[in-house]
């Protein structure tokens, strides 16, 4: 089982993510921002992701530090859980419609972290969260995991559908490119015969 675990505590917030690549979408989210306990929660189960995420952050203050920080761990669970990256795809894709919404996600696990956003949104805030924080976890969990992502919104009206459209198609091509290509062996997707890690700065 391809499994990660990640123990992050800084003056901000105390974190801990375990994840299992090869689950089933079973998930335990506790980040005290209930919208993003709800992406998290659609992230496991469409990308069948197992992930165990306890957050204490300083809310107090507001929820960037909660959002940029589980997102950071949630990358680098993922990334301990691939190691070496052998026999993975390592490409996925999906279009994911959500009613009058659909979105374009794609993404290599290049170990070149960089996110492409198009996407916006024409509330502040959806329940809790701030919607400008979204981008923010998608880099934030690109730049952890090693990950090129390229997101975008092709159109949409309602604000929650065009989050979790994002989230489930962010799913959905994580789920496919680290599935286990029979035909690779135990190959590194990589003509160099590596495939680099992510870059975060605390």
């Amino acid at each position: 089982m391809r499994t990660g675990s990640i123990s992050r505590k800084t003056k901000e917030t105390a974190i801990e993510v375990s994840v299992n690549l090869d689950g089933t979408g079973e998930y335990d989210i506790a980040t005290g921002v209930g919208f993003l306990d709800h992406m998290v929660e659609q992230f496991s189960r469409h990308s069948l992701i197992d992930v165990t995420m306890k957050v204490d952050g300083d809310l107090h203050v507001d929820q960037h530090h909660t959002v940029e920080d589980s997102a950071i761990a949630l990358g680098e669970a993922i990334l301990q859980a691939l190691g070496e990256k052998r026999g993975i795809a390592r490409y996925g894709h999906a279009y994911s419609p959500m009613d009058e919404t659909l979105a374009r996600v794609a993404l290599d696990i290049s170990g070149r972290p960089y996110l492409v956003w198009k996407a916006g949104f024409s509330q502040p805030r959806l329940g809790e969260m701030d919607t400008e924080l979204f981008e923010h976890w998608f880099h934030s969990i690109a730049q952890a995991a090693g990950i090129t992502l390229h997101i975008e919104l092709l159109y949409g009206q309602n604000n929650h559908h065009i989050v979790e459209s994002l989230y489930k198609g962010f799913a959905r091509a994580m789920r496919a490119a680290v599935e286990i290509d029979p035909r690779k062996g135990d190959a590194i997707p990589s003509t160099k015969g590596l495939l680099g890690k992510g870059t975060i700065e605390v």
